[in-house]
């Protein structure tokens, strides 16, 4: 039980203390562990078809994918974010129907489609991060990201 409390106190603190660069981050790492996740579910087969007993858990993978998708979308700054935000939106919009889809016909191309282009922007947004905070007199703002 203390074990589980310390644990879950060092996770909040690292989600307070993290900038808004470095939540990003945290949700594409959990978005994409939920489709990592629920692609190896899909890929176990029981005579050479899906395991029907995975049809849940894969489902609830690729639904904490696409909720933390809308966080994203949410987070985006419209007004400041340009071009980039735009298309991000249109981005991550096409990630959520592609996911439903995913999920409806049990799709492992759609899942790693989305999975792979989730790691490369996952991949920008830490060499961005990385070097904002390098830059001296530079302060993070809120969670709100201009894309």
């Amino acid at each position: 039980m203390a074990y589980t409390n310390a644990l879950s106190a060092y996770r909040n603190t690292k989600i307070t203390t993290a900038s808004g660069g470095q939540l990003v981050i945290m949700l594409y790492d959990t978005a994409i562990k939920h489709l990592e996740h629920g692609l190896d579910l899909l890929s176990a087969h029981i005579n050479g078809k899906p395991n029907p007993q995975n049809i849940e858990q894969i489902s609830r993978s690729i639904l904490k994918a696409q909720e933390i998708i809308a966080e994203l979308t949410a987070s985006l700054d419209m007004d400041q974010g340009g071009d980039i935000a735009k298309n991000l939106f249109s981005l991550y919009t096409w990630f959520n129907h592609e996911l439903l889809e995913a999920n409806i016909n049990q799709d492992i191309r759609r899942m790693t489609i989305i999975r792979n282009m989730m790691s490369e922007l996952r991949g920008a947004w830490y060499e961005i991060t990385g070097k904002t905070q390098a830059v001296p007199g530079r302060t993070a703002s809120g969670v709100n990201i201009a894309g």
